[in-house]
């Protein structure tokens, strides 16, 4: 080139032929856009896992108040069952519900059946004699165990389902 000659511009580039290379080579940075980009990128090094650990800190702060306002809770109800207890009316009124304790001079009566009258007319009736047990439950009992402790034979072969399954 001559140094008085003007530069031609490029033909136009047709369509669809590099297009996507022209606009990337026209994007240009100035000082001040790198500049910025390398203090964003700084910003997010250093400030990002001190702002994960400030949030997490804040959320142990947060389960800590709430299981202190639990125990304030808790120790203000103590604290009213320890005053019900030093009053001598409610001491006498636990002992009476709890224990079964009288005042002196006064006739305790434990109710041990307390069902309704009709209720036992519902019930098998009750028999006059004595009953004796049809079966040797000593020697089922025994034979049962023998039969789990020595058989080689499975349940299955045995024609048997064992407890709790189907």
């Amino acid at each position: 080139m001559r140094p008085f000659e003007k530069h031609r511009p490029a033909a136009p580039a047709r369509a669809g032929e590099n297009q996507p290379t022209n606009w990337l080579r026209s994007i240009r940075f100035s000082g001040f856009t790198v500049l910025m980009l390398i203090v964003l990128v700084l910003f997010v090094v250093i400030v990002a896992p001190g702002a994960r650990i400030f949030i997490e800190q804040r959320q142990q702060i947060a389960d800590l108040q709430q299981s202190v306002a639990a125990a304030q809770t808790q120790n203000s109800a103590l604290t009213s069952e320890v005053a019900r207890w030093s009053d001598p009316a409610y001491i006498r009124a636990e002992a009476r519900d709890r224990l079964y304790f009288v005042m002196p001079g006064e006739t305790g009566f434990l109710v041990l059946d307390d069902t309704k009258p009709g209720a036992a007319a519902a019930t098998a009736p009750v028999s006059t004699s004595i009953q004796s047990t049809q079966s040797n439950w000593m020697a089922a009992l025994f034979a049962s165990g023998m039969t789990a402790a020595l058989s080689t034979q499975t349940p299955d072969q045995l024609g048997s389902t064992p407890t709790g399954s189907k």
